[in-house]
Order: C-alpha cells, then sequence, then structure tokens
C-alpha cells in the first residue's frame, strides 16, 4: 500500500533525527561537563541560588537516580536534579540546573503557556493511551471507506493523537522559556565566565532540540493517519 510504505519513511525519519539529535546532545553535555566552573559552585548550590534569588522558598533540590532524568515537579515543589547535575561544578550541569529552576519560576509567576499544559496533562494520559489503538482498529475496520464503525473509531482515535500533538507543541515555548530564565540568570548574576555560559547556551539549545524533533515527529504521524482515513484506499 502506498500509504504504509510512507508510514514507514515516516517512522524511520522521526527515528533517525531523533537518534541524531539525541546523540548530538549527549557529546554536547559531555563535551561541557569538562568545563569546569570558576565559582566552584555544584549544580545543586546553583539551582539553590536561583530559587532564592527568585524569592522562591518553598521548592527543594534534591537528587533522583538516572542521567539526564532532570525535570521540576510542580506536584511536590521539587526540582529534581540526575546525580551528575546534581553533585557536578561544570558547564553542563550549571545548565540544566538553572534550566529546572526556570521552570519553578514559572510556576511561581503562574506562566500561562506552564499552567495551560499542566491542565492537560490528565487528558494527554488518556489519549497517549488510547490514540493508536483506536486508529490502528479503525482503519484495520476500513475507516478509508469514510463510513461505519470503522470511520468513527478511527476519527475518534484521530482526535486524540491531535491532543497528544497539540501537548508537543505547547511544551516548545514552555521549555525555551525555562531555558531563557535560566540564562538570563546566569548571565545577569554573572555566575558564569564568557566560556562556561556559551558552555551552559550551546547545551540548552541542542536539549530544546530534541523537543522540536518530537513535535514535528508527532505532526508527521498525525498528517499520515489523516491521509490513511481520508485519502481514501489505496491498496
Amino acid at each position: 500500500m502506498y500509504v504504509d510504505i510512507w508510514y514507514w519513511i515516516i517512522i524511520g525519519a522521526i527515528a533517525l533525527v531523533s537518534f541524531a539529535v539525541s546523540a548530538k546532545l549527549k557529546s554536547k553535555f559531555e563535551h561541557y561537563s569538562k568545563v569546569h566552573l570558576r565559582n566552584g559552585m555544584s549544580g545543586a548550590e546553583i539551582a539553590q541560588k536561583m530559587l532564592n534569588d527568585n524569592g522562591i522558598y518553598d521548592v527543594r533540590v534534591i537528587s533522583t537516580p538516572g542521567r539526564l532524568t532532570d525535570h521540576y515537579n510542580p506536584a511536590d515543589k521539587t526540582v529534581n536534579l540526575s546525580e551528575a547535575v546534581y553533585n557536578q561544578r561544570n558547564a553542563a550541569a550549571a545548565a540544566v540546573a538553572a534550566h529546572e529552576v526556570g521552570h519553578a519560576v514559572q510556576h511561581a509567576t503562574a506562566y500561562s503557556m506552564l499552567e495551560f499544559r499542566s491542565k492537560m496533562v490528565p487528558m494527554v494520559n488518556v489519549a497517549s493511551n488510547l490514540s493508536q489503538v483506536l486508529l490502528v482498529i479503525g482503519i484495520l475496520l476500513g475507516a478509508a471507506a469514510q463510513m461505519g464503525f470503522g470511520f468513527y473509531i478511527a476519527i475518534a482515535g484521530l482526535v486524540l493523537y491531535a491532543i497528544t500533538t497539540l501537548f508537543t507543541f505547547i511544551t516548545l515555548p514552555v521549555e525555551y522559556d525555562a531555558s531563557n530564565r535560566a540564562l538570563a540568570w546566569l548571565k545577569n548574576k554573572n555566575m558564569l565566565t564568557q566560556q562556561e555560559y556559551s558552555g551552559a547556551e550551546d547545551s540548552l539549545k541542542w536539549a530544546a532540540r530534541t523537543y522540536v524533533v518530537a513535535a514535528l515527529g508527532s505532526l508527521a504521524m498525525l498528517v499520515y493517519f489523516g491521509m490513511k482515513i481520508f485519502g481514501g484506499s489505496r491498496d
């Protein structure tokens, strides 16, 4: 089938680009992990100072297992830093720590896009689990004929998949804004030398690109499924 060929082309392209960007991100972090901070501060200390400078005293900075597992949890107000970031004193750790605190600052200041994204989470959890199941079932039942039970099942799946795609695009301004807040603070407070700052900036740029790839990949799959449902049979 013509469209099925495109399915594998899209899947392959997404996987290839995602792998390339992820590999580049890891190499960047390894490189900038060797750029040690002149101020001698660890990622945990940088995170705590940025919280304090923004008047945020109800958020804890904690260590979490794994690599690149760093995140901010608005539910329990914790900045979770991977073990390397929490303990290390380099440009990469500074970038990640400040970025995650950037999310805490967004939360504290009721940043609209973060609030919108948070409200979508329960819906997205359901949509991500059901969308492709409904799409596959609907397509197998003959959704391309644009009639019958299979068509409506596929439409339901497409709507759910569109919700997950929207979520990936809403994530972009949230992530970029957190990075911008982090870099502005690092620069304005003279936390890093120019070399260290350049490394932190480059690290965050590549981290953001992983979200761009995810969003574009989700959009490509949404278009594919739309073609499959509304494009008619191409057997």
